[in-house]
């Protein structure tokens, strides 16, 4: 069995929780991290069904508050090594730009992209002590392209994509790997949570995000099936080549990333106002 350890944030729910459960099965002693312990219960009673609740340390974690990274530091002393870090914890914020805050925005980011730097800051030294490491960022289709009335969840997600690229090369002298995973639409709590992603009657944007969530549902039955990405995960933390920068999973996720490198800007934006009534 494995001996390692792996990091997972934002594991009480959706892609973070069935990570854990990956990562334990593959032998890895799992630090399960969440802002909520109590929220932990779905995860224990899986991790009982498969008879590795002892492979999982469940620990409590706010990505976006400096006094929790802090207290997370000091755990980790505890573990012989970090070999792996997910970065999975995250929130969707909808909402077309002019109807949302700077504050709103910045919200956003502090957990989608300053709480990726600081919980991997907080764990570089680990993983340099000992020459290796994985460092798994959970970005998104977003992360490559965006869409109407989901700015800040993209702009925090394009912003997660340049820091992984530079952290990648920043880091391979020290045998450390650093890879992004870019899911499409699956079936997982964050999309179910969308905040502002609600009709408006008052906005200029109304008839626009109504085309826009009509679009949204009638896409729910071709969402995939979130274990797909746990099970990339767990693939990728465990393989012994080193892994690749980006991994786009999903259905017809490979084929827009293609159309977008292929297509001009004018075609794109021409097809999807036009499937979206505008």
């Amino acid at each position: 069995m494995n001996s390692k350890t792996a990091v997972v944030t934002g594991s009480s729910s959706g892609f973070g929780l069935l990570c854990v459960i990956e990562l334990a099965l593959k032998g890895y002693t799992v630090i399960a991290t969440m802002r909520d312990v109590k929220k932990a219960t779905p995860m224990v009673e899986l991790a009982k069904e498969k008879g590795i609740e002892n492979k999982i340390h469940i620990n409590q974690l706010d990505v976006s508050s400096s006094a929790s990274i802090h207290e997370f530091k000091t755990l980790l002393v505890d573990y012989p090594s970090i070999d792996v870090l997910v970065n999975n914890a995250g929130v969707a914020l909808g909402g077309f730009s002019e109807d949302l805050s700077i504050e709103e925005y910045r919200q956003q980011f502090e957990t989608n992209f300053f709480g990726v730097i600081s919980v991997t800051n907080a764990v570089l030294p680990f993983m340099r002590t000992k020459k290796q490491g994985r460092i798994i960022n959970m970005s998104s289709i977003s992360g490559r392209f965006g869409f109407p009335g989901l700015s800040a969840y993209a702009a925090s997600k394009h912003a997660l994509e340049g820091y992984s690229e530079s952290l990648r090369l920043e880091l391979k002298p020290f045998g450390i790997d650093v890879t992004l995973i870019e899911p499409g639409s699956y079936q997982t709590n964050i999309w179910t949570s969308v905040d502002r992603m609600e009709i408006n009657s008052e906005s200029p944007y109304s008839s626009y995000m109504k085309s826009l969530l009509g679009e949204i549902e009638g896409g729910k039955s071709n969402h995939g099936n979130p274990s797909e990405v746990a099970r990339l995960v767990a693939q990728i933390a465990s393989q012994k080549k080193s892994p690749n920068l980006r991994y786009p999973i999903g259905k017809g996720i490979k084929q827009t990333l293609f159309l977008k490198s292929l297509l001009p800007w004018r075609v794109l934006e021409a097809v999807i106002l036009k499937k979206l009534g505008q």
